[in-house]
């Protein structure tokens, strides 16, 4: 199987410079004129769901464009929040995983058994609980169990969606089974973590287990190094079905499906 990384002429430092002193420079102009002058004119912006940002809630409110006429687009309602660290937010590479996932539609979640991996706030798990999954773990480590039991009770989806801890190269609990598909949005990050997220991927999936993997490309080296440690225990390839690829990738975003080597 084919292994892809996206290349390009952007410098990935400046963006994750940025990324860290305005994490929040992604958010659409809403009622109370949040944002950041550059939104006019990213071309990201086409790519992401419709948002309103409540300064004083601190809630974001996402609308997903579904391809279902009966369905219609997709809500999701968010506690956001910077002071238990990056997780806290939601980046753009977890919007564009979640808008994937409603444009496969609910054939692909109907029924399964779904883990997402540095949830966070809990976004894309929260989505493939809408989207009909049997049953979802977000997962993340102790700091961000509150927002995201904050956010499964704001959107209602306690009945197939629960919020669990899971600190990457520790076991696995007991309580989380082997999923039928694992998604993971923006982990990428920490280097340090690069092979504990590994260990926890090799845990965690088998040869029947879909993968979905959101990163944005930041540090050149620091990549190179967990695509090394990636490449021991799985093979890739960049999803190319989703209209919007050409757009987030110029923005050094890129959606890749795992497949554990046997």
């Amino acid at each position: 199987m084919r292994t892809q990384q996206p290349d390009d002429e952007r410098n990935p430092i400046e963006d994750e410079k940025y990324d860290i002193t305005d994490p929040f420079r992604y958010f659409r102009v809403g009622e109370e004129n949040i944002g950041t002058q550059d939104l006019v004119n990213s071309e990201l912006l086409s790519v992401l769901p419709g948002q309103h940002y409540s300064l004083n809630g601190k809630t974001l409110r996402l609308e997903f464009e579904s391809n279902n006429e009966v369905q219609g687009s997709i809500s999701i309602s968010l506690q956001v929040d910077a002071s238990p660290g990056c997780g806290g937010i939601v980046w753009p590479a977890g919007q564009i995983l979640s808008s994937y996932l409603i444009k496969r539609g609910s054939e692909l979640l109907q029924g399964r058994r779904v883990v997402e991996l540095g949830s966070g706030t809990g976004l894309v798990g929260l989505i493939a609980a809408k989207l009909g999954a049997g049953r979802v773990w977000i997962t993340d480590q102790a700091p961000l169990l509150d927002i995201m039991q904050q956010n499964l009770s704001l959107n209602s989806l306690q009945r197939n969606c629960i919020a669990a801890e899971l600190d990457w190269g520790t076991s696995v609990p007991a309580s989380l089974p082997l999923p039928d598909v694992i998604l993971a949005a923006d982990c990428v990050y920490f280097e340090p973590a690069f092979p504990l997220l590994v260990q926890t991927l090799d845990a965690l999936a088998t040869e029947r287990t879909q993968i979905f993997f959101c990163y944005k490309k930041r540090v050149r080296t620091a990549d190179k190094r967990f695509f090394g440690i990636l490449r021991k225990k799985f093979t890739w390839q960049e999803v190319t079905d989703d209209p919007n690829r050409n757009m987030y990738n110029r923005e050094n975003i890129t959606l890749i499906k795992l497949s554990k080597v046997v």
